[in-house]
């Protein structure tokens, strides 16, 4: 991405991205000054600056960190975040859970701000009509949301929530060569790919260390980076716009009218939007997902999900982050490896370059496989 020649252009300053998380620690070195905590209504701001895991403060410092104290420096280092924290997976208290706000709440809540960005790298199996309701507004309110498609490709491939909704961003995670991790999720509801593996994360809620981990939580971090630059860059852009520039200029070895099961439009290259002053994002209200979220979630044959991701009248849906990254002494990666990056050194984000990739993928519309 040559982030150092972006950031000549665009840092991300003006826009704010919303991080509905485990919560975010504004006090880690790379954070300091980043986060806004006043900006959390008090209605759904449960512990917001209180992350039970470490994997909200790493979501915040992949977006929007400063690198200050050997931390990590985010693609998107002049952006500020408004965290939010949820019940997901780590938070073992009952209480805690019960006082936990709900995600429909918390949309409702960021739709009526003046956030940009809603950044969600979390998902559940189970869709349901508060949430489908509260995502609908947001989307009505001209806010970009992005999350993780999940990490179980190599199990059931089950369908994850909230990126299948309509409206929502779904991204896939991929190595430094753009071929798509074992573990990411793949389907319909794939809109994007970004870097997601072998990514430095926080190993735990002491935030001592850190610990190379992979899955879609940290591509979706990047992925509202990237358009947070775009959106500084050009503020008077839609969200519409922003996300059409995504998927204009992603990395890609097949037809933009033929998206891959696996990578959806390719690989975010955001330099590609912010190097042409002149580009055209197309009309302002004009919806870049328009065929994807009038379909909705089908499978290989074209049919709805099954029941298991059929809408549920539940209040609360099952809820868990979408990376592997887990509250240990030392977290593995997609790949069995793990690594320990002591606090001091230098542990900058480093993301991939343009140009064209093979991959295996499926083409959406046929059941071929070619590379």
């Amino acid at each position: 991405m040559k982030a150092d020649e972006m950031w000549k252009v665009s840092t991300g300053k003006g826009v704010k991205v919303a991080v509905i998380d485990t919560g975010v620690n504004p006090a880690t070195p790379s954070l300091k000054g980043q986060v806004l905590v006043g900006d959390v209504p008090k209605g759904v701001g449960y512990k917001a600056t209180d992350d039970y895991t470490g994997h909200g403060t790493t979501m915040a410092e992949l977006i929007a960190g400063t690198g200050a104290g050997g931390g990590l420096k985010g693609l998107a280092p002049g952006a500020k975040i408004v965290p939010y924290r949820i019940s997901l997976k780590g938070l073992a208290s009952k209480a805690e859970r019960e006082k936990a706000p709900t995600e429909e709440a918390v949309i409702r809540a960021i739709a009526d701000s003046d956030v940009q960005i809603i950044n969600m790298s979390y998902g559940g199996q189970v869709a349901y009509p508060a949430m489908d309701a509260a995502i609908k507004y947001a989307q009505s309110k001209g806010k970009l949301m992005i999350a993780g498609t999940g990490n179980d490709a190599e199990k059931d491939n089950s369908i994850g929530y909230p990126a299948a909704f309509p409206y929502v961003v779904g991204m896939a995670a991929s190595d430094e060569s753009g071929k798509v991790g074992k573990f990411s999720e793949y389907g319909n509801y794939v809109d994007l790919a970004a870097p997601g593996l072998r990514v430095p994360t926080w190993c735990d809620k002491t935030f001592r260390s850190y610990c190379l981990s992979g899955g879609t939580s940290m591509s979706t971090a990047i992925a509202s980076a990237s358009a947070a630059l775009i959106w500084s860059a050009h503020p008077k852009w839609t969200a519409n716009q922003v996300l059409a520039s995504l998927i204009d200029t992603a990395g890609r070895d097949w037809a933009k009218d033929d998206p891959s099961t696996y990578l959806g439009y390719g690989l975010i290259r955001p330099r590609k939007v912010l190097e042409n002053k002149n580009f055209n994002p197309g009309p302002a209200g004009t919806d870049p997902l328009a065929k994807e979220n009038a379909t909705g979630v089908t499978d290989a044959a074209g049919n709805a999900p099954s029941a298991s991701a059929a809408a549920s009248a539940s209040p609360q849906p099952p809820k868990d982050s979408t990376d592997d990254h887990a509250p240990a002494a030392a977290t593995a990666d997609a790949s069995g490896n793990t690594m320990w990056i002591a606090l001091g050194a230098a542990a900058a984000v480093l993301v991939i370059g343009g140009g064209a990739f093979a991959v295996i993928r499926s083409r959406r519309g046929a059941g071929s496989t070619h590379a």
